[in-house]
């Protein structure tokens, strides 16, 4: 076929149905990736060793550290605190809270996972949005791009940097430092936030207004109060056991007695005359309802959201957080409320809100959850890697005194590998085990905190850029590369190689794009003989710099939900940002890195 051997048409055909997995993303991507593994090994095309060689690849070791680095600095309460600050510091004027926040994040982001770094401020800027009287979807979106900005500066700034350069070790090529990123990162980080000032900023729609959440999530007709009579057969009878709802599509959020108090304690409440059942669901179910004779309905003016948070309850407004073992589960499979004592009240989906028939909704990373809680479940919920909360609520009891030790556990990471005195690996690795020694962070903490996901991506499509290089793949694809691009010269290629990696990871992970194409990158430059470091950085940059769709970075999904937005908010303010990064990739990396 195509007269191209067989182990090349394989691997082709395999990038191929890779691709198209991702983008379909019916199959999880680490099974997607599992199974390219599996394919790799039992067709012969890679050893066993070398199709498990991506688990124990120093990019995957590293980002598992970084992981728990980033969660036990999270875990001292220093990130909250600095949100804190920076709140105070931009409360009063929109411009400065814009520059105070894109700045910080961008800082810190730097340096630890963005996607942490992110997760703690959707809530501090939904809250700061009040003060400033300015739409959250305005704060949200330069927010993630910032954090974005920000990781592209260091080596650990994203874990893309830390693959590609794991990469290029692999093959010949010599490692990154810590701040090889820096210099063109910078130029990055400032034209984009000039761009944001300037003119993206006057983009970005005012998509969400600050209501009150029963509001945000239209729930006015959904939520209605319900007595229950003298005679009505369900008194004496446990709750958790009750009829009354049997096969309804409602759900009975809180009781409260004839003291107008809410009745704690859901498995042992027993069900009273004049109860009022506080109940979740749509008209038509409740009339059903209604045609009861032991029960009546009790008229709400309106509700608002401190109707939901007497005694020990709490509205909260979570997203489902990018590579969350929810995404693509049915609500039915969930049991939220065993899981966190939480009620789901509605869904927006896609910029489309649900508050009722549940069950065979399917949820996805970036979908918003209206949760009614118990109060002392939420700090569960936020310390949750499914979710990231949206709403902002007390800050639990942190580990402040250990704010100084994981600052200088980190700094002394950066240090270490900056310096030269050991690998980046294993700084990590050393600054993992004093975090769990100085007590910053648990043995189990630090083993939730890491994103199996992203793990089991790496482990899994790692060993396909291996087999590229094997087969001769590669080869062939940098072949044609050449043959079409050489006439216009190096810059033209590592141009070339910037947008495609730009395009592909709007469809499919980062650390998908940075693993199918950095090899293909390095024999490209080894065939027109020029270094491969620029290719490789061109790759490594765009890899990271998605802003034209809120699947391209796991920080835009975080923020779809929350801000409200639509797939062409993205690419309205994103696209010319991607251009125009486009542009500064082309011309920049060649200055500090000649082809």
């Amino acid at each position: 076929m195509f007269g191209l051997p067989l182990n090349i048409i394989a691997v082709y055909g395999l990038v191929l149905l890779a691709v198209v997995l991702f983008v379909n993303k019916r199959i999880s991507f680490d099974v997607t990736s599992l199974i390219v593994m599996a394919f790799l090994v039992v067709s012969g095309i890679l050893t066993p060793s070398e199709g498990l060689s991506g688990f124990s690849n120093p990019a995957t070791v590293t980002i598992a550290c970084m992981f728990i680095l980033s969660e036990g600095l999270r875990k001292t309460g220093a990130l909250d605190i600095v949100g804190d600050n920076f709140m105070e510091l931009g409360r009063y004027n929109y411009l400065l809270a814009l520059l105070v926040i894109m700045g910080g994040i961008g800082i810190i982001s730097a340096f630890i996972n963005n996607t942490a770094a992110v997760a703690i401020f959707i809530p501090v800027m939904i809250s700061l949005s009040k003060d400033l009287q300015v739409s959250p979807s305005k704060l949200l979106m330069p927010l993630s791009f910032a954090a974005m900005f920000g990781g592209v500066c260091t080596l650990i700034g994203t874990s893309t940097n830390l693959l590609v350069n794991s990469i290029a070790e692999e093959n010949g090529v010599a490692p990154f430092s810590m701040f090889d990123f820096t210099a063109v990162g910078i130029f990055f980080f400032v034209v984009g936030l000039i761009y944001l000032f300037t003119i993206g900023i006057k983009l970005i729609p005012k998509r969400r207004e600050e209501e009150e959440l029963t509001d945000t999530f239209e729930m006015e007709n959904y939520l209605t109060d319900v007595v229950l009579l003298e005679d009505s057969k369900f008194t004496g009878t446990p709750l958790h056991h009750t009829e009354l709802i049997k096969n309804l599509d409602l759900d009975i959020i809180e009781v409260f007695g004839t003291d107008n108090n809410s009745k704690k304690d859901r498995e042992t409440l027993i069900l009273e005359a004049d109860d009022v059942l506080r109940i979740r669901g749509g008209v038509k179910e409740i009339n059903k309802l209604l045609n009861r004779e032991d029960v009546t309905i009790k008229l709400t003016e309106s509700w608002k959201d401190k109707d939901f948070e007497s005694g020990n309850a709490q509205l909260l407004e979570t997203v489902i957080a990018p590579e969350s073992s929810l995404d693509g589960k049915k609500v039915a499979d969930i049991d939220l409320y065993h899981e966190y004592e939480a009620i789901l009240l509605a869904v927006r989906q896609q910029g489309k809100i649900q508050q009722e028939n549940f069950s065979e909704l399917r949820l996805s990373s970036g979908t918003s959850l209206l949760l009614y809680c118990n109060k002392e479940r939420v700090q569960d919920i936020k310390s949750a890697s499914e979710f990231v909360l949206a709403t902002t609520v007390e800050i639990p009891e942190f580990k402040k005194e250990k704010i100084p030790v994981a600052i200088s556990i980190i700094a002394g990471v950066v240090g270490f590998a900056a310096l030269g005195i050991m690998p980046i690996v294993a700084s990590a690795i050393c600054g993992v085990i004093l975090m769990i020694l100085s007590g910053c962070i648990s043995n189990e903490s630090a083993y939730n905190s890491i994103n199996w996901k992203v793990i089991f991506l790496l482990g899994g499509i790692l060993p396909l850029g291996i087999a590229m290089q094997k087969t001769g793949a590669a080869q062939l694809l940098a072949h044609t590369v050449i043959n079409n691009l050489e006439i216009l010269g190096p810059r033209a290629i590592l141009s070339a190689f910037f947008l495609l990696s730009m395009m592909l990871t709007n469809i499919i992970s980062n650390q998908a794009t940075a693993a199918l194409l950095a090899p293909i990158a390095i024999e490209t430059a080894a065939k027109i003989g020029i270094h491969a470091e620029p290719l490789l950085l061109a790759v490594t940059y765009a890899a990271s710099l998605s802003f034209m769709t809120p699947i391209g970075y796991q920080t835009n999904i975080m923020i779809f939900g929350p801000g409200q937005y639509t797939f062409s908010d993205f690419m309205k303010v994103g696209t010319p940002l991607n251009i125009l990064f486009w542009i500064i990739g082309t011309f920049v990396i060649p200055i500090f890195w000649p082809l």
